[in-house]
């Protein structure tokens, strides 16, 4: 099967829910909350009112929600501006939102989405709220990226209606919406939502909990991976051009400057990534002070800095030094197709092909390549293994995975793995 087929093939399959049958009724969902007016909770919303529905958008403050909603408007104006539909439908669909200041008023909410920042105990919070204020029946959804999404049901009185909606950022232009499926969540819970992502034109893939489920898991995998690269002295821009000759558009610290250094720091915090921390300290966060990992100049062209190369070289200790591309992309692909096995052996995940949907709707992995399954196959699972037992002798996370060992010994194929699909602990 070539790519192209593969994908399509792949795309409808994800569709599929096994033992969820057809008849599953669903909840009727006509009017929307959403809990937070920033950059994720306003593009959540636009889906929602573009498909017709009313949306009610939650903020703490009056000022905070005039600027959400003056956000949107902005987005809406552009659209028209370039075409894609009348001026006058920017009133007719900014007349659907609802601006609120406080959650009891979501309470007659068919849906609900929290989208506020990734905070377990806000979280925790708001879903306690939530459970006591929404009608019976109401779905209460998360957006959180990776959370444990059992915790956040484990507060309310209903576990079945939660699950998780993890929308990706631009949330009204990109397409993949990962729904995660937790311990409890209830069948028509699943079949309203994966319907509901038809109706706001998203690809969705059913997924299990665990920290970043499919989409994130992986990329921090990748993560690691690029990082420790630095630690030996290769730079950013050398592990960004090696994954851009690769097919992607945005390497690893392209993207993490892109999405802010600061992302789960503040200051003065030490994490397990020093460099990182360094830079924002410096006030190096990425392309919204124009410094991160690159310099940019007021039209966000980036070129690398010599400020991060001294930052990175004090820190590490080593001299920059140069590796091959192909051994660049060896690191930090190859982790990303063995975290994918793991994923697929702890029953996270629906079925090989699904993890591909993810990737190459949701992170811009290069579809001539066909996501990480169908690109471990033309590889060969025994490189991919022997490229992560070279990895483990200095870093145990990169232990392969018991299956891809599995698949080496044997000749197997990893977009043939099947061992159950996804599991809850109500199918144990």
């Amino acid at each position: 099967m070539d790519v192209a087929q593969y994908l399509e093939t792949a795309g409808t399959l994800a569709w599929q829910v096994p033992n969820l049958p057809d008849t599953t009724p669903h909840r009727p969902i006509k009017t929307v909350g959403v809990i937070g007016a920033g950059t994720m909770g306003g593009g959540i919303s636009m889906n929602f009112v573009n498909a017709g529905m009313t949306v009610k958008i939650v903020e703490t403050k009056q000022d905070a929600l005039d600027r959400g909603l003056s956000v949107v408007r902005g987005n809406y104006e552009r659209s028209a501006k370039r075409g894609r539909f009348p001026m006058e439908e920017v009133d007719e669909r900014m007349s659907r939102f609802v601006g609120c200041l406080s959650l009891s008023d979501l309470a007659d909410c068919d849906l609900v989405i929290e989208a506020v920042f990734e905070n377990m105990d806000l979280k925790r919070e708001i879903f306690t709220e939530l459970d006591r204020v929404m009608k019976p029946g109401a779905i209460l959804a998360t957006n959180t990226s990776a959370l444990d999404i059992d915790e956040i049901a484990s507060v309310t009185k209903r576990p079945e209606d939660v699950i998780g909606l993890h929308f990706f950022s631009p949330a009204n232009v990109m397409k993949l919406l990962e729904i995660v499926r937790a311990d409890h969540t209830a069948d028509d819970v699943v079949a309203t939502c994966m319907s509901l992502a038809k109706t706001i034109g998203k690809v969705a893939t059913l997924v299990g909990v665990c920290p970043g489920f499919v989409g994130n898991r992986i990329l921090f995998a990748r993560q690691a991976q690029a990082n420790r690269l630095l630690n030996k002295g290769v730079m950013p821009w050398d592990v960004d051009a090696a994954l851009n000759q690769f097919g992607f558009r945005m390497g690893p610290f392209q993207m993490s400057d892109l999405a802010g250094l600061d992302i789960g720091w503040s200051k003065g915090a030490k994490t397990a990534n020093p460099i990182r921390d360094a830079l924002c300290e410096m006030d190096r966060r990425g392309q919204k002070t124009q410094a991160g990992f690159y310099d940019y100049d007021e039209n966000r062209n980036h070129t690398p800095s010599d400020v991060s190369a001294k930052v990175i070289r004090d820190i590490t200790g080593v001299e920059p030094t140069s590796m091959p591309v192909d051994q660049i992309i060896e690191a930090c692909i190859y982790p990303m197709i063995n975290e994918a096995v793991k994923i697929l052996e702890e029953n996270k995940a629906q079925r090989p092909s699904d993890i591909d949907v993810v990737w190459i709707n949701g992170y811009g992995w290069p579809a001539d390549k066909g996501g990480p399954m169908f690109y471990g196959d033309t590889v060969g699972a025994a490189a991919v293994l022997a490229k992560m037992e070279d990895l483990a002798k200095d870093d145990p996370t990169c232990e392969p995975a018991a299956l891809l060992r599995e698949l080496a010994a044997k000749g197997g194929k990893f977009t043939d793995i099947d061992i159950g699909g996804l599991k809850t602990k109500g199918d144990a």
